[in-house]
This record gives C-alpha cells, sequence and structure tokens, in this order.
C-alpha cells in the first residue's frame, strides 16, 4: 500500500491502536494521527482530537504541535489562560529544538563558502524545523495579545522574523533535498506545510501599504501575492496534512479579506471558493468552519436568505466552543442590519455584547447603534442606550501596545452621543460603510433602496446651514453614505456628485477622515472609464492626507485597489 495519505480519507476513518511504546513514536505514525486528529477537529470531534494527542504530547513532534494548537486557539479565543498557552507552545518549541539538525560553528562557516548539504538532514529534522516556524508564530501572536507594552511587540516581531525564516529554510529544503529514501507521506506533508506558510507569508505581506512593505524588504522579507496564492492553491490541491488549512487560508483571504478591502471578486474567484467549499462539505458537512464560509459565498453573492441559514447551521453545530459562535452571530448582525431587521440585530448585538471578550468596546456601541434604530421611546430604554455608549471607552484595549483604531473611533462616537444631546446620525448606516458591508446591498435594489430612504430622511435635516458645532461633519457623513449607496445601486453619476459636494463641505470640526474616504470614493468612481484618472486621485490621497481616524484601514483599501488597477500582482 502507497504511503502517502488516499485523497479520498474520510474524517471518520480510524486507525489501529498502535501496540508500540511512548518512545517508539516513529514519525510515519505521529503524521497519521496528527491528520486524524485533524479530521476530528474539523469535524467538530474536539475532545476525540485533543484525547488522540495527548497521549504522546512532549514525545512526539506532531501530537505536541496539535496539542500546542489548541492551546493557542482557546487563548486567542477566550483571551483566558494565556499563561498555560505560552508554557504550551513554549514546551512545542522545546522539543523542535531537540529535534532539529544541531548547528556547530565550523557548520555554519562551511555553509556560507560553499552550497549547503540538505540531503544530510533527517526525515524528522525537516520536518523539526517546519512545525518551529508554526509554532513560533503562534508564540509571536500569543505575545502581542499578552503583553500590551512596546516590550512585547518587540519579542512578538523577532518571533516573526525567526518564523519567516525558518519558512524559507524549509522552502530551500523542499527544493534542495532528494526525497527518495523517504516515505512518500513524510514528503507530503513537508511539502504541505512549506505551501502553506511560505503562502501565507507572502499573501499577508502583500496587502500591506507600500511604505510598510519597503521596511520589511529592508530587514529581510520578500512578497509576491501570486506566487502566495499560487502556494495555497498548490499546498489545498495536494493531500498533505495541512491541505484543508490551505483551503480555509484561501477562503479567509478570497471570502473575507477581499470583500473588505476590494471591489470585487473574479467569477474565477468564486468557482475556486465553490470548488473548496463544495469538496470540504462532503468531507465535513457538520464542520463549524466549512459551514461559515459557505455562508458567506451566499452572503457575497447577495442571496441573504442562504446566508443566513448557513450561518444559522454553523452556530448550531457544536456547543463544544461557543467562541466559534460569535463569528456567525457577527454575520448574522449585519445581515440583520442589511434588511433593517433591527430586533432580530439587537438580539446578535446582544450576545456578542453578553457572551465574547474579542472587542467589548465595539460590540457596546455597536448594540447602542442598533438600539437607536429602533426609535427608543421610553424613560428606561433611553437611559441604557446612555448607559452603554457611556461604557465604550471604557472597555478599549491594547494590542502589542497600540489601541485597536475601531474602538478609538467607537469611543469617539460615544462621546459625540453626549455632547450632541444624545444623538448621533446614521450610526449604524456608518457602521455598515466601514465593514464594507454596503457592498452586500448592492445585489438586492429594494434594499439599498430602503437603504437610500432612511439616509435622505436624515440628509434632509442639514438641507439649511445651522449654527450647531457639528454641521458640518454631519452633513458631510450623510453625503458620503448617500454616495456610497447610489455606486451599489449603479448610479455613479449621482454618486460622484455626492463625492464631490462632501469633499468641498466647509467647517468640519472633527469628522476630518470623512474627506479622504470622499476621495478615494471619486477615484474608484472614475476607474472603470478613466483608470489613470483613478490611480492619480489614489495616490494623491495618501501625500495629502495624513493622522486622520481610520487612516490605515483606508490606506490598506487604496493599496488594494492600486494593485488591481496597475494589474500588479507581482512582485511589490
Amino acid at each position: 500500500m502507497d504511503d502517502s495519505d488516499s485523497s479520498e480519507e474520510f474524517f471518520d476513518a480510524r486507525s489501529e491502536q498502535s501496540d508500540t511504546t511512548p518512545l517508539e513514536m516513529d514519525l510515519t505514525t505521529s503524521l497519521k494521527e496528527g491528520k486524524l486528529a485533524i479530521n476530528y477537529f474539523f469535524d467538530n470531534r474536539f475532545d476525540e482530537a485533543r484525547k488522540l494527542l495527548k497521549t504522546f504530547t512532549g514525545l512526539s513532534l506532531y501530537h505536541s504541535l496539535g496539542t500546542a494548537v489548541f492551546a493557542f486557539l482557546e487563548a486567542m479565543l477566550t483571551f483566558e489562560h494565556v499563561d498555560e498557552a505560552s508554557a504550551e507552545l513554549k514546551r512545542c518549541i522545546d522539543l523542535c529544538q531537540r529535534l532539529r539538525k544541531k548547528s556547530t560553528l565550523a557548520g555554519a562557516i562551511s555553509n556560507t563558502f560553499k552550497k549547503r548539504n540538505f540531503n544530510s538532514l533527517t526525515d524528522l529534522e525537516c520536518h523539526a524545523e517546519l512545525c518551529m516556524a508554526e509554532v513560533l508564530l503562534m508564540s509571536a501572536l500569543l505575545t502581542f495579545i499578552e503583553d500590551e507594552n512596546l516590550s512585547g511587540l518587540i519579542r512578538g516581531s523577532l518571533q516573526v522574523r525567526q518564523c519567516y525564516n525558518c519558512f524559507r529554510f524549509c522552502g530551500q529544503i523542499m527544493k534542495h533535498r532528494t526525497w527518495e529514501s523517504s516515505p512518500t507521506s513524510v514528503k507530503i506533508h513537508f511539502r504541505s506545510g512549506v505551501y502553506l506558510g511560505i503562502g501565507t507569508f507572502n499573501l499577508m505581506i502583500s496587502m500591506l501599504p507600500v511604505r510598510v512593505i519597503k521596511v520589511l524588504q529592508f530587514i529581510g522579507f520578500s512578497t509576491n501575492r501570486k506566487d502566495g496564492l499560487n502556494d495555497l492553491r498548490t499546498g489545498y490541491q495536494e493531500t498533505g496534512l495541512r491541505q484543508i488549512l490551505c483551503a480555509l487560508s484561501l477562503l479567509g483571504y478570497y471570502l473575507m479579506v477581499i470583500p473588505m478591502l476590494s471591489a470585487k471578486l473574479s467569477t474565477n474567484d468564486l468557482n475556486l471558493c465553490d470548488e473548496i467549499l463544495t469538496s470540504q462539505l462532503v468531507k465535513y458537512p457538520n464542520g463549524v468552519w466549512t459551514l461559515f464560509f459557505k455562508g458567506r459565498f451566499e452572503l457575497i453573492q447577495g442571496h441573504l436568505d442562504a446566508a443566513e441559514s448557513w450561518y444559522v447551521r454553523s452556530w448550531k453545530s457544536q456547543d463544544a466552543w461557543p467562541q466559534f459562535h460569535y463569528l456567525s452571530f457577527w454575520e448574522l448582525l449585519w445581515i440583520n442590519c442589511i434588511q433593517q431587521k433591527w430586533s432580530d440585530a439587537q438580539f446578535y448585538a446582544s450576545q456578542l455584547f453578553e457572551k465574547s471578550k474579542w472587542s467589548r468596546s465595539i460590540y457596546t456601541y455597536q448594540l447602542a447603534a442598533i438600539k437607536l434604530m429602533l426609535n427608543p421611546k421610553s424613560d428606561e430604554d433611553k437611559s441604557e442606550i446612555k448607559r452603554l455608549m457611556l461604557e465604550v471607552p471604557a472597555y478599549r484595549q491594547k494590542i502589542a501596545g497600540k489601541s485597536l483604531p475601531m474602538e478609538k473611533f467607537m469611543a469617539g462616537r460615544s462621546i459625540r452621543y453626549n455632547s450632541q444631546n444624545n444623538r448621533l446620525v446614521l450610526p449604524i448606516i456608518e457602521l455598515m460603510y466601514l465593514w464594507n458591508i454596503f457592498k452586500f446591498i448592492g445585489k438586492n435594489y429594494q434594499i439599498a433602496d430602503s437603504i437610500l430612504q432612511i439616509i435622505n430622511g436624515e440628509l434632509a435635516m442639514f438641507d439649511k446651514p445651522s449654527t450647531d458645532l457639528y454641521y458640518a461633519d454631519n452633513r458631510a457623513l450623510c453625503l458620503l453614505l448617500r454616495g456610497s449607496c447610489y455606486v451599489q445601486m449603479g448610479k455613479s453619476v449621482l454618486a460622484l456628485q455626492d463625492f464631490t459636494e462632501c469633499i468641498h463641505q466647509n467647517g468640519i470640526v472633527e469628522d476630518h477622515f470623512i474627506i479622504p474616504y470622499a476621495y478615494v470614493e471619486c477615484a474608484l468612481c472614475h476607474a472603470a472609464n478613466d483608470p489613470a484618472l483613478a490611480i492619480s486621485m489614489l495616490q494623491n490621497t495618501k501625500k495629502k492626507f495624513s493622522k486622520y481616524a481610520l487612516e490605515s484601514r483606508l490606506h490598506f483599501r487604496i493599496h488594494m485597489a492600486l494593485m488591481e488597477l496597475n494589474g500588479n500582482s507581482h512582485r511589490l
């Protein structure tokens, strides 16, 4: 029988228990049980996966890595047990260090002057290097969460750099080492990890603004979005251990990142997502992740009812890790906001507010904003909204010593609520725009028109100039939102009129972000008919404006738009 894992292996395939003692766990068996644990995990059989891994943790490379992943995920999802997760990652790093090829001074000098002999590495040493890269990345991310000071940022960044170098070394191993004497599965699983690691790094770095990329290139990083996507596709098409992770990385990029930062998905991209989802739903029909991404796939196509159904299925597919529910709650919140089902939206906003710890500040503000859309009449309801608004700034957090821009923005809005006599202008519509939910309303003209009427009703209140301190800020916001709504309705001429009027609005006191955002929207309106003008406007926006709210978010959008307009999917 071939050593490689069959692509037809299903999640419920069970390996027979080995009679070997823990010290006799070999790499092939470690890989086989590691893949079984992954299948259990993505079929929501978390306890079975954990039990399978636990016996050989600290002795077997992939059992230790799997246990570290469990600890890491629990810490990231709950913001609890961070110390325990750090300790588990440290134990895995120590094991990888013991199993990696030992470096000597003589060897380092020799490798400097002559070509390295990658065939001197054993199979186990190769996989130890790969696992070392993966666990270092998890450790870095955990450091950013664990230590809010500058020291945490520095330590985490150094670990990311070390992780990147490990992946690059693994890429050299894959390219130059001969694998004839190795079991086929050992080679396939190694390739799978290299494609995942290098592909993800290339993809993530390529999305950063150009000025950041130049700094990263100076310190040794490289980026190529096209190569990154090709690596992930290759990793998905092979049957390696990390195949499902390559698939989820592609789905996350095309269904989450691109809709947030870019204008649209190509037909080929959608077809690839459909292919991945179809195959993964066969293998993991009740998997929380496959059900979630299927919902996102339907949402992007404007199929709101189908999307809601898949999200609910994902939510109710398991209860072992309730933190996974919050992903669906977030999406269901916005689906109901799009349809102006404010009571249903309030339910999901309340669930996030009460249970999730990812960003209490954001959840608190969003709940208050939705309550405002319900037109509160009673003193009790108004007092509840006021209480929530007062709590928003108190819940702000820092990651790697930096405040989260959206939390800072929402804290500012909560203060504005109080200074404007308990009133905000279109708060939930504004959030729909900032979270790039607007693009989903364009698939349904009736829904888009109903949101347009809400905006028009608010804008009518600013027809006549006023001495109100925030008159210009609020009017400019309404124009930005209405223009963006017109874009989704295919009325680009009306959209440009609103964006131009917004840009020329004088007297803005606080919301200076509105003007550069309007410039970018203007540029994107010109993209189809005059790409040169669009490129010029986008570049000028970066140079002309600075130090405004949500600046990094806009720079990401500008960067992605320029890549599309320039056809620049290659090296930056």
